[in-house]
């Protein structure tokens, strides 16, 4: 019993993390693989570093993204494999942005299986649609150096449309128009739905109810992790 004990103590922790954009997954991925020791694999900062690097992999997604095309999954998935098996990847990892599909899902299974692990937890920020707009939309940002961010509702500036900072003019990005979140959102929950029924038929999915404050979000989301590493 105590070997099984150790080498359960010891296993690599590979979680994923999902949740539409406003549901608070950027703080929150932070928080978690500080908390947890574990590598942060972002799929966005995976392509840049292998664009940067000019690596064989990012040369190859380079070519299709040159195209406008898709980067194909073999390729993403060969990104991932290296990133985890690299030495600060050995006590596991929290994979942000990927997967993004079922088929990026039985690939990651995959490559796990390969580094003695598997999907250990997903962990879904659920927030409804009308939520979300209300987040995104509400925002806007400051025309300074410090692009200071506020919220209408939850983090109004003192004086309307003026920066508490350095007094200039608050504008809305176009990312956070009514009409491009909605779209937005509308494309990540039809999406990701079919990856989120696919970990949920396994037994995977821990639904996190992000509607709540912050840390409250946060200490579900422990629970949840401390849970499958019992």
């Amino acid at each position: 019993m105590a070997g099984s004990s150790t080498s359960a103590q010891t296993a690599a922790l590979y979680l994923v993390l999902l949740g539409a954009p406003g549901a608070g997954k950027g703080t929150q991925a932070q928080v978690l693989s500080q908390k947890f020791g574990l590598l942060h694999v972002s799929s966005g900062d995976l392509f840049r570093d292998n664009l940067k690097r000019e690596t064989e992999l990012g040369k190859l997604a380079q070519t299709y993204m040159t195209r406008g095309e898709l980067v194909p999954d073999d390729v993403t998935i060969k990104m991932v494999a290296e990133r985890l098996g690299r030495p600060d990847g050995a006590a596991g990892a929290m994979l942000d942005g990927f997967p993004r599909t079922p088929a990026q899902a039985a690939a990651l299974e995959t490559t796990l299986v390969a580094l003695g692990g598997k999907v250990n937890l997903v962990l879904y920020i659920k927030v409804s649609p009308e939520a979300l707009m209300e987040r995104l939309t509400g925002r806007w940002t400051c025309r300074g150096a410090g692009a200071h961010v506020y919220h209408m509702k939850h983090n109004p500036p003192r004086q309307p449309g003026v920066c508490d900072v350095d007094g200039t003019e608050l504008y809305q990005r176009d990312d956070d128009m009514p009409e491009k979140v909605s779209t937005r959102v509308g494309e990540y929950l039809t999406k990701t739905s079919p990856l989120i029924e696919y970990y949920r038929g396994r037994g995977r999915l821990a639904e996190i109810d992000g509607e709540r404050p912050i840390e409250l979000v946060t200490k579900d989301l422990f629970a949840a992790v401390e849970a499958v590493r019992r």
